[in-house]
């Protein structure tokens, strides 16, 4: 985690600038998932409720329905490596779900998986994001990932983060930067 060079860290008005990373509002996905291969599907969502892994029963149905929620139902048993990396990445999902933060933040995290597979779990987030009421950060170097979940886009270029804008309006008009990233279209 990165200290801000300037400025603070807001979030409905409380300064979060020098909150530890646990006590942060946010739970992120990352590209490569941050399983951890030597442990279950269940384990690794289980990190999500208590780094120490003791769960007590009710913990340990919240961990199940979780997985189910993300369509893993009866994956609880199988290592990082018994699966598919929409599974992996679905097991990510499913361990900041059980967080109930309300800041999802996705860096790159369906990046790595192939097209259908990938939005098909825009899709699902989108859906879980809705449902919970949690508002849905996604970092991508896909247009077309932003085009299809988000309401709004921040366009980060030559290491300047522009003022949100609606989606619909950036791809009717986009600006310079953006032209130049999707080939001067």
């Amino acid at each position: 985690y990165e200290a801000p060079e300037a400025g603070r860290v807001l979030w409905d008005g409380a300064d979060l600038t020098g909150t530890p990373p646990a006590a942060r509002p946010i739970s992120m996905v990352f590209q490569d998932n941050n399983l951890f291969p030597h442990m279950t599907a269940a384990q690794n969502v289980g990190l999500g409720l208590r780094p120490d892994l003791k769960l007590d029963a009710g913990e340990r149905r919240d961990v199940a329905a979780a997985l189910e929620r993300v369509g893993l139902g009866g994956f609880g048993d199988r290592k990082p490596g018994q699966l598919s990396g929409g599974q992996a990445a679905r097991v990510a999902l499913a361990r900041v779900l059980l967080r109930h933060r309300p800041i999802l933040l996705l860096d790159e995290a369906f990046d790595a998986l192939g097209p259908a597979l990938r939005v098909e779990m825009l899709d699902l987030v989108a859906g879980l994001a809705d449902e919970t009421g949690a508002t849905l950060l996604l970092v991508t170097h896909a247009p077309e990932d932003a085009r299809r979940i988000a309401d709004s886009v921040v366009l980060v270029a030559d290491g300047v983060a522009h003022a949100p804008v609606a989606t619909a309006e950036i791809f009717a008009n986009p600006p310079e930067a953006l032209r130049d990233y999707l080939g001067g279209i």
